[in-house]
């Protein structure tokens, strides 16, 4: 108690003399680790960890990590013959698809594992067409390949994963 009341005096001088003390900056939060399961993504495995790649060199909030030993991931991948798609449980967890009908048309493999995981970190489908938007999906021409979020996306997903904000179970589907 002693020791805080000098302290408070000491500050309390300095300030009046016009001298600033200087203070830590609070350390920055750890980022959120998402573990994800590619062990069902067929073909598309390294695909799947390329878009997680992706992410993290985009965002800080949170971290995509493959699931280790013992431990229930987040996030499962599966391939199938459809177009890709999202089910979210909550923010940061459920499951999407790699589609092989989406590949086959020739639209960018990294692209889609990255607006795939994008739904899981919390962004909807943005129609716009431009391929600079991740999230415009298949909107964008099958020639585009930018597998990047764009600096609003990245923003979004750093905002959602800054607190414990809540997104609600949704389903995203890709479409022709």
């Amino acid at each position: 108690m002693l020791l805080r009341r000098f302290a408070a005096a000491v500050l309390a001088a300095l300030a009046v003399t016009g001298v600033q003390a200087v203070t830590a900056a609070p350390a920055a939060a750890a980022p959120r680790v998402l573990y994800y399961d590619a062990s069902q993504a067929q073909e598309f495995k390294s695909v799947v960890a390329q878009g997680a790649q992706i992410w993290n060199s985009r965002v800080t909030n949170v971290r995509l990590e493959p699931v280790p030993a013992g431990r229930t991931p987040n996030i499962r991948v599966y391939a199938d013959n459809g177009w890709p798609r999202a089910q979210t449980t909550s923010l940061g967890n459920g499951r999407w698809y790699m589609g092989r009908q989406a590949v086959n048309q020739g639209y960018y493999q990294p692209r889609i594992a990255a607006h795939e995981f994008g739904h899981l970190l919390g962004l909807p489908d943005r129609r716009t067409g431009l391929c600079a938007d991740l999230m415009s999906g298949s909107s964008a021409p099958v020639s585009c390949t930018n597998p990047n979020p764009n600096a609003r996306e990245a923003s979004t997903v750093n905002s959602n994963f800054a607190t414990a904000a809540s997104v609600p179970a949704q389903a995203f589907a890709w479409s022709s």
